[in-house]
């Protein structure tokens, strides 16, 4: 792998950039692998890296139907945070949040990652009870969350001048998250492309998946793709909305059901917000980024949708929102807007497991799975090499639905 610093650029530089060689490879596909990776987004290129980093394996092709990083991490809002609730989701997402502000280094490639803090603007005293009592069990687990009055939540956001006392739901205070920060979702794909390519992963885009094959002791052996079978005695699905359309074809039922999630960004402007800005009571969240853009997310689609554009009552809901709060925003212009589509388990908690179909791996379920993906990759990469569940990730299998052992993360925005 070519190394980047100040001095390559420069020595390249002087060549007008003509000498780089690729940052991956496009080899012919093989007719078996070791393991398949069905997914070139975050937890797919995530998992293949500490395969073939912590286990040595490196006889890995990573399968994707479009193009590398143009799935649900092309469809994010960067946000990376670990202000959860429960026992278990706490743990891996500060575990998830050190990762990333290591991974610039680990990959030698710029991620952009900014350190932003997120501040939640509360307007509710029943909301400002569930974030205190979270501020609690964060602190068992490292994770930075404090309480901040109004003007000190004013101060820090200057832009701030709705939700007055005389608002229909007028701000009474906020929370403080310092370990939260953003950075640049393609950087994360293709840092992670060239570390997996570097090692001898081999990522094969353009080549859809359109089966799982089993064996006749029911196991998996392999998928049917656009390109041909592939066979494998260990594949990982990793494909976000997409899981129970393939799971499917094994006979497999998930507790998922998928949804749509949408996001859009303004013109940009001069800096004017340097935090990400949380508003649970009134459903939306923004931060601005290096280009002046303002990058705006709100609730999803309610109903089942595996749509990738933006429904405008959504749209429309979130900006109604966004302008009680924030009126002088109401000059600014939309530039563009997407969705994504995401799988979500009943208790609004990621699924990271082996599923009955022996050597078939899922890693589903998340509900702003951007966070997650350097910790979801090192815990499921240590379940298919090992076959046993990495401590982060014990609790996120499918026993729990056998057993209604619910992770009920209120943490996500389900439980706005």
């Amino acid at each position: 792998m070519q190394n980047y610093s100040i001095a390559s650029l420069i020595r390249h530089g002087l060549n007008k950039h003509t000498g780089w060689s690729r940052a991956w490879r496009s080899p012919p596909i093989k007719d078996s692998y070791d393991v398949i990776v069905i997914g070139a987004g975050g937890h797919g290129l995530a998992t293949a890296y500490h395969l073939a980093k912590e286990h040595g394996i490196t006889n890995v092709a990573v399968l994707e139907r479009g193009w590398l990083g143009g799935g649900n991490i092309a469809r994010n809002t960067v946000t990376i945070r670990s202000n959860y609730m429960r026992d278990a989701s706490i743990p891996f997402y500060v575990k998830s949040v050190e990762m990333y502000e290591n991974l610039t280094r680990a990959l030698n490639f710029n991620l952009m990652h900014s350190k932003r803090t997120m501040v939640d603007v509360v307007q509710t005293y029943p909301k400002m009870r569930e974030l205190r009592r979270r501020q609690l069990t964060m602190d068992i687990y490292g994770s930075t969350y404090e309480q901040i009055s109004e003007p000190e939540l004013r101060r820090r956001i200057p832009a701030l001048t709705g939700g007055g006392p005389n608002s229909r739901l007028p701000i009474i205070g906020g929370m403080v998250h310092t370990d939260a920060g953003v950075n640049r979702h393609d950087a994360v794909a293709w840092g992670y492309a060239r570390a997996i390519d570097s090692m001898g992963v081999e990522i094969h885009q353009q080549t859809a998946v359109q089966s799982l094959m089993r064996n006749s002791n029911g196991a998996i052996e392999g998928v049917e793709t656009n390109r041909g079978t592939i066979r494998a005695k260990k594949v990982a699905v990793a494909v976000s909305g997409h899981t129970t359309t393939l799971t499917e074809t094994a006979g497999l039922t998930l507790p998922l059901r998928t949804m749509n999630l949408t996001a859009f960004v303004s013109e940009p402007i001069k800096p004017l917000v340097d935090v990400v800005v949380n508003c649970p009571d009134s459903g939306f969240y923004f931060s601005q980024s290096d280009k002046g853009e303002l990058v705006i997310g709100g609730a999803p689609d309610p109903g089942q949708s595996f749509r990738r554009d933006i429904k405008q009552h959504v749209f429309e809901d979130t900006v109604t929102a966004m302008l009680s709060l924030f009126p002088s925003f109401k000059k600014l212009k939309l530039m563009r807007q997407w969705g994504g589509h995401l799988d979500i388990a009943h208790d609004a908690s990621p699924i990271m497991d082996e599923t009955d179909v022996s050597g078939l791996f899922i890693t589903a379920g998340w509900w702003g799975g951007y966070k997650a993906i350097p910790a979801g990759g090192l815990t499921l990469a240590h379940l298919i090499a090992t076959g046993q569940r990495h401590p982060l990730m014990a609790q996120f299998s499918l026993d729990r639905f056998r057993h209604l052992d619910y992770i009920m993360e209120s943490g996500t925005t389900t439980a706005r």
